[in-house]
């Protein structure tokens, strides 16, 4: 090996030509030659730790993917979070192509269960899993909201709220649906615009307010109801499934909550003049009133039983305001979206498919013998087998809930050759369950008579692909009003109204925002009902 041969132009000091430190007249001589030192050894280590932290992260993904499909390496930290902030049928049916797939956006690791079995799996593991919506929805709808309890806790919680559902609780709602209802066609047939227009935020105007007064009756002003409507809106946006996860000013987690905070001292306010006005004898009229009149029933009981008092049917707990506020804010949750995409599809559809039409309405004329005034009963809602069918027909083909994120208490063995891991957010869909051939032949098509004396699925109302409500302790506590709420609405609509849809390149594309909407709006067109339409 050559020798290093000094340079030329560098002459070799001899110690008399070495200036001694004591020579340099600036004090802060020596301290800048050793910071340069040290900013050298910070921006090193700190890019040793950066490299090694993204090490860490790609190493942690791959281990706990295992052999699951996606991505063999994430973007750092970020994740798939810019291709999943504007989500799409397209790529969530690449995600449904396999039984599992898994994706990783800020770090959430997630698995994605596409089949029914895998997916009532997951819905009946509660030893395992919990309901979690998405990562912020603690801070939106607050910890301490009903819907985050799980087993036994869960099961008895529930049991106290199913008196709002029975039919004796129904038939009152009704009578308020059909004013709502009626408030609502009123409106759109007295617009003077010839040509359609987008409807998907008037459904949703009627649903809420809809909602609202079936929960809390007149206890909020219409001023309130309007405001509540919009606010709520911010709570479904900051719900969607992927989103900036952190209450930053400006962000939709941050205007959520306040949207929350607004709302629940409107709900709060409408529970504790319920229980006042009930106390003093009101008649039930709306939700809260028949939970009100439930609550005072059991404490009657509890204070009697030793002279024989008639036991309720339900024994209910105390509720304070609070946790009434919070159960109806979950019920207008679960209810907005999900019904206001479901009617929307509705309305769509009969339009759409004429002869379907012709059928709802021979049927409501027929049950409801020719009574357009009269708010429709329970007992004429059982007896529509037809427009019952339509409605299970729109849930079916137009899921409003495509799936349901559950998060994971501990590892859980949900195949033999794969565990999910703790902390996962394990996420159990429904579109191919209720999309599946073997089940339900054309599935693509939308068929009501499917669901009628001798149709293909007549029999097969429960099959266990029937996922639209969930499975499990989870499953939806509110499906017969899905089903009553529905059934009515089309029916009413379809005795006093006609409609035409404006068919669009988008008409039949799909929009995810927290659940599914038609991308182009739903244009319509609604006109008084004419002799020749009958």
């Amino acid at each position: 090996m050559p020798s290093m041969q000094p340079s030329a132009y560098i002459t070799e000091p001899t110690p008399s030509s070495l200036p001694s430190f004591s020579s340099f007249s600036s004090p802060f001589s020596f301290s800048l030659f050793s910071s340069g030192s040290t900013t050298t050894s910070f921006w090193s280590t700190t890019i040793v730790l950066i490299v090694s932290l993204l090490v860490a992260e790609q190493t942690w993904w791959r281990y706990r993917k295992g052999a699951l499909p996606g991505h063999k390496w994430q973007i750092p930290l970020i994740g798939q979070f810019a291709e999943s902030l504007h989500p799409s049928m397209e790529a969530y049916m690449r995600s449904w192509a396999k039984p599992l797939a898994s994706v990783s956006v800020f770090n959430i690791f997630i698995v994605i269960a596409s089949t029914t079995d895998y997916s009532r799996k997951i819905l009946n593991a509660s030893s395992y899993t919990e309901p979690c919506l998405v990562r912020s929805a603690k801070q939106i709808l607050l910890p301490e909201n009903w819907v985050f309890l799980n087993g036994k806790v869960h099961n008895e919680y529930r049991k106290g709220l199913n008196v709002l559902f029975t039919s004796q609780a129904l038939a009152i709602y009704l009578k308020v649906q059909d004013r709502i209802y009626r408030s609502f066609f009123k409106e759109w047939l007295v617009d003077p615009d010839p040509k359609p227009k987008p409807y998907t935020f008037l459904f949703r105007d009627l649903n809420m307010e809809t909602s609202l007064r079936v929960f809390c009756g007149d206890y909020i002003a219409q001023e309130n109801v309007r405001e509540i409507t919009d606010k709520y809106w911010l709570i479904t946006k900051a719900l969607e499934l992927v989103n900036f996860p952190f209450s930053f000013p400006g962000t939709k987690v941050y205007n959520a909550c306040r949207a929350r905070a607004s709302t629940l001292k409107y709900l709060a306010a409408a529970a504790r003049q319920s229980k006042e006005a009930m106390m003093a004898g009101k008649e039930a009229d709306c939700l809260l009133d028949a939970w009100v009149e439930q609550i005072l029933a059991t404490r009657e009981y509890q204070d009697n039983k030793e002279g024989g008092a008639e036991r309720p049917n339900l024994l209910v707990k105390e509720y304070s305001d609070h946790e009434m506020s919070l159960v109806l804010l979950s019920f207008i949750f679960a209810s907005q979206d999900a019904m206001s995409s479901s009617l929307t599809f509705g309305f769509q559809h009969l339009a759409d498919y004429p002869a379907v039409f012709a059928k709802v309405r021979e049927e409501q004329e027929r049950i409801r013998a020719g009574d357009h005034e009269s708010a429709v009963t329970l007992e004429q809602l059982e007896q529509m087998p037809y427009t019952n069918a339509v409605v299970r027909e729109v849930l079916r083909h137009r899921p409003p809930v495509l799936m349901v994120p559950y998060l994971t208490k501990k590892a859980f063995p949900i195949t033999e050759d794969y565990t999910v891991p703790k902390g996962t957010m394990l996420i159990p869909s429904f579109w191919n369950s209720l999309h599946d051939p073997s089940i339900y032949p054309d599935p693509d098509e939308f068929i009501p008579e499917r669901w009628m004396p001798g149709g293909a699925n007549f029999e097969t109302t429960d099959s266990k692909t029937w996922l639209v409500f969930g499975a499990g302790a989870h499953r939806c506590i509110a499906q017969n009003y899905v089903f009553m709420h529905m059934t009515a609405c089309l029916g009413t609509a379809a005795l006093l109204m006609d409609w035409e849809h404006e068919k669009t390149a988008e008409s039949d594309e799909i929009q995810i925002i927290a659940t599914i909407f038609p991308k182009d709006g739903t244009r319509l067109k609604f006109r008084p009902r004419t002799p020749t339409s009958a």
